[in-house]
């Protein structure tokens, strides 16, 4: 295949200037600004309004897992590259949630809860190792990039564990309950802090009084992380404060990611079928591509209200639940599940050849 990279030329942008700074910089300042505006409205330590949940869990959240499908499931001939990783995913999510359903459900949603913060842990880390590659970082560079960026994600994780909050990833209890870590959560606290100081002296003053180029893109990306991650976790104890600052930042990028990869395969010669949809003028190949993935996770969300929750029947109208719950809920998580798999594997540049 010939190259379909998604990402524009080697420097310090991603993507290009004003695409990274609506993606990254836009995402977090939306993000930062609904949690101030959930303080003033005196919610954001409160469970996460109706129009919260549809812009932010179901329009970003949801639909960012569809989009998996541009960059694999609509493409012909990367089906056709790696036929038995991309049949098996799914197979393997399903299957894995079935046996762990089986065990109860505490365990199946304990496991996907830990498998998604993983999974938002690592796109948050390789946002900052791609910055690091494109700027030519060293390699003490990269070390400390990496080094920071999961003290800002895991950290709070942690704090989580030793500070029970309020929230829950999926369902209540999902998360263990470690109070005996608090001592030590506590203690490291100031060293975090002092790694991130260590980061912005050597990683953004150092360059700048030098002269030299500063990796702006990196530190978007850190400080943005953990002002979101620290805030959204640490600071206030809400679902809608951690629904705002969690979601905006991991989904959208990903959205524009996965739109510029299937819009830049759209546009080459032998274009695959599945994708010419794509390859119009910008507006309309953005609404296009947005009506796709809000579509997809209506309809899911539908499925889920419907048979599962039963919590927003204004929405999606009544259900009855059905009795097999033990293969339909893993059945409807293996989106999500195939999209954790798949993420760690179709952005790797070395075994993705139109990566470019």
């Amino acid at each position: 295949m010939s190259s379909a990279s998604p990402f524009g030329p080697a420097g310090p942008w991603l993507f290009d200037r004003r695409t990274d700074l609506w993606a990254f910089g836009g995402s977090a300042a939306l993000s930062l600004g609904l949690l101030a505006l959930g303080h003033a409205l005196g919610i954001a330590e409160q469970d996460a309004p109706e129009w919260v949940w549809l812009g932010a869990v179901l329009a970003v959240d949801v639909a960012h897992v569809w989009s998996t499908n541009i960059r694999v499931y609509l493409d012909g001939p990367e089906l056709r590259r790696r036929p038995l990783v991309y049949a098996g995913a799914p197979l393997v999510a399903y299957l894995a949630g079935a046996v762990a359903y089986g065990l109860g459900p505490g365990v199946f949603w304990r496991a996907l809860a830990y498998v998604a913060a993983w999974h938002f842990v690592r796109q948050q880390a390789g946002w900052v190792a791609l910055h690091a590659r494109r700027t030519g970082a060293l390699p003490w560079e990269r070390r400390l990039d990496l080094t920071t960026v999961y003290a800002g994600t895991l950290g709070p994780l942690l704090w989580w564990h030793a500070h029970p909050r309020s929230f829950s990833w999926f369902v209540p209890g999902d998360f263990a309950s470690l109070p005996m870590l608090a001592r030590v959560t506590d203690a490291l606290v100031l060293p975090a802090l002092g790694l991130l100081v260590t980061f912005l002296g050597l990683r953004v003053m150092r360059p700048w009084l030098r002269g030299e180029a500063v990796p702006w893109g990196t530190a978007r990306v850190m400080t943005t992380t953990w002002a979101c991650w620290g805030l959204g976790i640490v600071v206030v104890d809400g679902d809608y404060a951690f629904t705002v600052t969690n979601v905006l930042i991991h989904g959208v990028p990903y959205l524009v990611l996965t739109w510029r990869y299937g819009r830049g395969r759209a546009l080459q010669a032998r274009a695959p079928t599945g994708l010419r949809w794509l390859g119009g003028p910008v507006p309309a190949s953005v609404t296009a591509f947005l009506t796709f993935v809000l579509v997809a996770a209506t309809l899911e969300e539908t499925l889920w209200d419907r048979w599962v929750w039963q919590e927003r029947p204004g929405l999606f109208g009544d259900g009855d639940p059905p009795l097999a719950l033990a293969w339909l809920v893993p059945l409807l998580a293996m989106p999500q599940a195939t999209h954790y798999l798949l993420d760690g594997v179709v952005w790797r540049r070395r075994t993705n050849p139109a990566l470019g």
